[in-house]
């Protein structure tokens, strides 16, 4: 099938399903319900329990979307980017996995919830102002929507899986960690 043709179809499939998602919006959207549940965590009187449950499955799958999938597919784009981008994971990771030990009523509470949304937002913040404009700019519209239709499906299964089956126990290794060796180990691919 040619290029032209191929872009016609995803056209087409894209009519049929709805509009498809680019891959750095479907990043953005994730990112700004992570922002919210943060809000949320901090306004509660009570359910603190099960928003930082729903927290952490979000942080997760989108975690392991962008580890897996996002980062080695964009790492050429700006490789020191990205690299910084797998050690803020993992130090997020470590502050969640705090997080998630602790209960609303400790003294510490309320702080770890402070750290970790200050290190997702800085994350975030650079993600879509330094990465994510140089993805969109290289990715054309099919890919960006092809890569974009892989992470949902990922991020929804993971999420659905929950937390407990992304995290590595402890706070020696993160999944960051194990997939940033992974993308260390392979080869960059060349795209167009």
């Amino acid at each position: 099938m040619t290029t032209t043709r191929k872009k016609s179809a995803t056209k087409s499939a894209t009519k049929r399903n709805g509009s498809a998602k680019q891959a750095t919006a479907l990043l953005k959207e994730q990112h700004r319900k992570v922002e919210g549940l943060f809000k949320q965590i901090e306004g509660a009187r009570s359910r603190k329990e099960d928003l930082v449950t729903e927290l952490a499955n979000d942080l997760a799958g989108h975690m392991k979307i962008e580890q897996e999938i996002f980062y080695p597919r964009v790492r050429q784009l700006d490789e020191d980017l990205v690299l910084e981008s797998f050690e803020e994971h993992s130090i997020a990771e470590v502050a969640l996995k705090r997080l998630l030990d602790t209960s609303p009523e400790e003294e510490t509470f309320d702080a770890r919830v402070t750290v970790l949304k200050e290190l997702i937002l800085h994350h975030v913040e650079e993600e879509e102002k330094s990465l994510f404009p140089k993805v969109d700019k290289k990715l054309d519209a099919a890919e960006s929507e092809q890569l974009a239709s892989e992470m949902k499906a990922m991020f929804d299964d993971a999420v659905a899986e929950g937390y407990e089956s992304i995290l590595p126990e402890g706070t020696e290794t993160t999944s960051s960690d194990i997939a940033e060796q992974r993308v260390l180990e392979a080869p960059m691919a060349a795209h167009h």
